[in-house]
């Protein structure tokens, strides 16, 4: 059983067991949003999300400049927007339209947080109906800021990408002191998550990088990270009570770079192959894990649909018939809403390619030409006139 070479995991096309994680952490969140047990710590299945969403738009990124030579931000954006807003806005609008006809549209603080929903600076619009999408105001500005950042950092110095994204990380640390007093105190060590992510790829995608990080990548060295990960994440409430208090800041908050170096440790063995792959990479893994987004914004209303007709029904029976009414949910948003928006997304990257194509070889025709030599005199008499 070997470990994977960096040649093996450039190859890669996609990661399988990346789906499986995503299952487990958008079930996570609904088990503890309602009435999951308490020991789970559901919570922390958000900084799984941030770390894998680092990991990956930073791997596709780097890849794409790996194979065309540069980073193209306007389909970066594209495909970003397309992936993330339909369906963001679809449950913001229902959420919304359901709370006018109930009657509950300021009271419930969903009018008054809108301001922040339609700017996405949603983790600081306090308590309402779309409470939980406050997880995507930190990625969305990670989205618009970190593309510009690993460009002006150079095109292929991997260092200045992870010294960034390692400053980026020291800097989350140092500024929550800042904001222990904040109704959100814990908002920037999100960035430090994401960040976590984002030196992964680096890393990984570096060839002495991965060389330093190959042997997790072992499959019986992914059985034990596995069994170690699982250990972490019931330690969360000891460690985070352990924690709580340090510097006036609340135990939950310090916890969060413990977990969020714990997962990037876990997606390192689960690039490659192994037991926990395989199992991540079923197909009931692979169905909760495409609809994990949609889950995950619908979670509130598939709660207040089950309320409305159970309304005596709690505990763990409450969060697996919310979570099961909320997949329902997700599956017709995935199918109506996001594929389809996927798919316009990719048309138009299509398109826009193929009339720059256009665009360039006209530009190429238009060019002056550089004459065919007749003899050696005039070849010299041509060099440095020539256009390319």
């Amino acid at each position: 059983m070997k470990s994977l070479t960096h040649a093996d995991y450039l190859a890669l096309r996609r990661f399988p067991a990346l789906d499986g994680l995503r299952a487990i952490a958008a079930v996570l969140v609904v088990f503890f949003h309602y009435g999951g047990p308490d020991w789970l710590q559901g919570w922390a299945g958000v900084q799984m999300f941030f770390v894998l969403s680092g990991f990956l738009i930073t791997t596709l990124m780097l890849r794409e400049e790996r194979g065309t030579g540069q980073i193209s931000l306007k389909e970066f954006y594209l495909r970003r927007g397309f992936r993330i807003l339909p369906v963001y806005f679809v449950i913001l609008l229902v959420t919304a339209a359901g709370s006018l006809i109930a009657g509950t549209f300021i009271s419930n603080g969903i009018g008054p947080a809108l301001k922040y929903f339609l700017t996405f600076t949603n983790e600081f619009a306090g308590s309402s109906p779309y409470g939980q999408s406050w997880s995507l105001g930190i990625e969305q500005k990670f989205y618009l800021v970190w593309p510009l950042v690993a460009i002006a950092l150079g095109t292929v110095v991997l260092k200045r990408r992870a010294g960034a994204a390692a400053l980026g990380m020291l800097l989350a640390l140092v500024v929550v002191n800042f904001t222990a007093s904040h109704s959100n105190p814990g908002w920037p060590l999100h960035y430090f998550s994401i960040l976590t992510g984002v030196l992964l790829a680096v890393a990984l995608h570096s060839p002495r990088g991965f060389a330093l990080l190959r042997p997790l990548t072992n499959p019986v060295a992914q059985l034990f990270v596995s069994i170690g990960f699982v250990g972490v994440h019931l330690s969360v409430k000891p460690i985070a009570g352990f924690l709580d208090g340090v510097n006036g800041i609340p135990g939950h908050v310090l916890v969060i770079p413990v977990y969020a170096l714990a997962t990037a440790v876990l997606l390192t063995a689960m690039i490659a192959p192994g037991p926990a792959t395989t199992f991540l990479s079923t197909k009931p893994m692979q169905f909760v894990g495409e609809r994990s987004y949609s889950l995950y914004l619908v979670q509130t209303i598939a709660a207040t649909i089950i309320a409305f007709f159970w309304p005596a029904l709690s505990g763990v029976g409450q969060s697996v018939v919310v979570t099961a009414l909320g997949l329902a949910l997700a599956s017709v948003l995935y199918t109506t809403v996001e594929i389809p928006m996927i798919n316009l997304g990719r048309r138009v990257i299509t398109r826009q390619r193929a009339k720059a194509a256009v665009k360039a070889a006209v530009a190429q025709q238009g060019a002056p030409q550089a004459p065919t030599p007749q003899s050696e005199s005039s070849r010299l008499a041509t060099i440095g006139q020539a256009q390319p």
